[in-house]
C-alpha cells in the first residue's frame, strides 16, 4: 500500500476526536441521510412555522407602537437625567415629538401610529412588546445579534437553529427561506441567515419574488429530466465515494442534499411562489395592485404559501442598502418612515387576516422587528440616531396572547424600564413557540454546547396565549 499525507481533517479525527469524536461523527452520518427530515420538538408546540418580518436600519418605536406625549411637552429641550447619552453618529439635538398621532383600537385600545393604520386594526391578534434592549448600536452587529444571538459573525441564524431542531415539513422545498429587499441586503449580508459552525444544509436559502425563484434553478432547455437524473445519480454516487473517506465533512453532506432538492425545486418551489394562482381578491388584499405596495406584499403572499406547505421558517428584510433605502432615518425621518411603513402596513395585515382565512395563524408565528430602535432626540434637526437601550418587537399568531401590551420605556423612549426584555429572551420565546426548550437545544462547538441563547434568556411568560 502506498504511504500518502493525511488532510487536516484525517488527521484530527484520528487524533483528537477519540469517543467524542466518534459521537459526532455517527450523529452527522445520520444526520446527513436526510438533514431536513421532521423531527420531534422537545414538547407539545403552538406554532409549527415562523415568518420574520426584519425592518432593517432600525423603526422608530416612538413613532410606531410606544407613544410618547412628554415629547411633545417637551419638544427642543435636552434629555437629562438618564446618565450619559450614548449616541451613534453625532449632531444630537433635544427631545423631539412624533411627526405622527397615536389612536387606540381594537378592544384591547392599544395605541398604534397613524403610520400603521391597517397593521392597527388587527391588534387585537398582535402582542406588543414596548421593552427590548440590544447590545449595540451598529447595525451590523446588532444585526447579528437579532438573527444569530450574537454580535459577532459565525454563529447559526435563528432559521437555522429552527430547522436543525426540527427539520422540515417538505421535502421538496427548503425549510428555511429568505427575501431580500430590492434596494439590497442588509449589513453584513449572507452570515444574517447562515449556518456557522452547523451543517450547510441548515443555511437559509435566498428566494426571488418574481421570475425563477432561485437563479439558474432550471437546466438549459435541451436537457430533459431523464438526464438530469441521470447525470445527479453519477454525481451522486462518486460523492458517496468520498464522503465515505470524509464522514465529518458537513459541507459536502449538504452539497449533496442541495443537489436533489434542487432538481426537486425545479417543479415544486416555481409553484410554490407563484402568486398569479391566488384569487384576484387576495393579491388586492396584499397590495400588489398598487406600486407602493407591490414588491413586499408579493413576498408577504409568497410567504403566507411557502408556511402553508410545510417551510419551517421564512424571512422577509423590509429596507436594504444603507440610510433611506432602509429605516435607517439618520435625516428626515417623516420621509423615511413614510416611505417604508407605506410598503408594509398593507401587506402586513393582510398577511395576518389571510393566515386566519387559511386556517393557518394558529400555527404560524409572527414576528415584527427591527436589530434596534431610535432616540428621542432629534439629529440633524429632522431625524433619529441609532438606539439599542430600548425598542419595540411585536408578535401574533401561533400561541401568542393577541391584544396585550409588554413592559415600558421610560418617558421619552430612551431606555427600556419595565419588564426589560433582551435578545436571547425574544429568541427563547421563539423557540419556546415552536416546542423547543432554549438550554436544551444545542449543538457542540469548540468543546462546549453551544446555544441560540448563549447561557442566558427566558421566555416571555406574558406574551404566551
Amino acid at each position: 500500500m502506498k504511504n500518502r499525507f493525511l488532510s487536516r481533517r484525517e488527521l484530527l479525527n484520528r487524533m483528537g476526536g477519540g469517543i467524542a469524536g466518534l459521537a459526532f461523527a455517527d450523529m452527522l452520518r445520520a444526520a446527513r441521510l436526510d438533514p431536513m427530515a421532521p423531527r420531534q420538538p422537545h414538547f407539545q408546540p403552538k406554532a409549527k412555522a415562523v415568518i420574520s418580518i426584519f425592518c432593517y436600519g432600525g423603526v422608530s418605536h416612538m413613532d410606531t407602537f410606544d407613544p410618547k406625549p412628554e415629547l411633545a411637552r417637551r419638544a427642543g429641550q435636552a434629555l437629562t437625567g438618564k446618565g450619559d447619552v450614548v449616541v451613534s453618529q453625532g449632531n444630537p439635538g433635544g427631545l423631539m415629538p412624533s411627526p405622527w398621532g397615536f389612536r387606540k383600537y381594537g378592544q384591547s385600545g392599544i395605541e398604534v401610529s397613524d403610520l400603521f393604520p391597517h397593521v392597527a386594526r388587527q391588534i387585537d391578534d398582535i402582542a406588543v412588546i414596548r421593552s427590548m434592549y440590544a447590545l449595540s448600536n451598529d447595525h451590523g452587529p446588532a444585526l447579528f445579534q437579532m438573527n444569530t444571538g450574537f454580535v459577532l459573525a459565525g454563529h447559526p441564524s435563528m432559521g437555522t437553529w429552527l430547522t436543525y431542531g426540527l427539520g422540515s415539513e417538505n421535502e421538496n422545498l427548503p425549510g428555511f427561506v429568505v427575501f431580500t429587499d430590492h434596494r439590497g441586503g442588509p449589513i453584513g449580508g449572507a452570515p444574517n441567515w447562515g449556518n456557522g459552525y452547523m451543517p450547510a444544509a441548515f443555511q437559509g436559502t435566498p428566494f426571488r419574488s418574481t421570475g425563477d425563484p432561485i437563479v439558474d434553478l432550471r437546466p438549459p432547455k435541451e436537457v430533459t429530466p431523464e438526464t438530469q437524473r441521470r447525470w445527479l445519480d453519477f454525481l451522486n454516487r462518486m460523492n458517496e465515494a468520498h464522503r465515505e473517506r470524509n464522514p465529518l465533512d458537513s459541507e459536502l453532506s449538504a452539497r449533496i442534499a442541495s443537489y436533489e432538492l434542487a432538481f426537486r425545486m425545479q417543479t415544486h418551489a416555481t409553484e410554490a411562489i407563484d402568486v398569479n394562482r391566488e384569487s384576484e381578491v387576495t393579491r388586492r388584499l396584499y397590495g400588489l395592485d398598487e406600486e407602493r405596495t407591490q414588491y413586499f406584499g408579493r413576498q408577504a403572499l409568497m410567504a403566507a404559501r411557502l408556511v402553508e406547505r410545510g417551510v419551517r421558517y421564512v424571512q422577509i428584510f423590509s429596507g436594504g442598502g444603507n440610510f433611506q433605502e432602509s429605516w435607517d432615518a439618520h435625516w428626515d425621518i417623516k420621509f423615511n418612515h413614510e416611505l417604508h411603513c407605506g410598503e408594509t402596513d398593507k401587506p402586513i395585515a393582510a398577511l395576518i387576516q389571510d393566515l386566519k382565512r387559511r386556517g393557518l395563524l394558529d400555527s404560524t408565528l409572527i414576528v415584527w422587528h427591527g436589530e434596534f430602535g431610535r432616540m428621542p432626540i432629534s439629529q440633524r434637526m429632522d431625524g433619529r440616531d441609532h438606539n439599542p437601550y430600548g425598542f419595540t418587537v411585536w408578535m401574533a399568531g401561533g400561541g401568542i396572547k393577541g391584544g396585550t401590551v409588554v413592559g415600558a420605556t421610560d418617558e421619552f423612549g430612551y431606555r427600556a424600564e419595565v419588564d426589560r426584555k433582551a435578545v436571547n429572551d425574544l429568541h427563547a420565546t421563539i423557540l419556546h413557540l415552536m416546542g423547543l426548550n432554549h438550554e436544551k437545544l444545542t449543538y457542540p462547538h469548540l468543546g462546549r454546547e453551544m446555544r441560540l441563547t448563549d447561557v442566558s434568556g427566558n421566555v416571555i411568560q406574558e406574551v404566551l396565549a
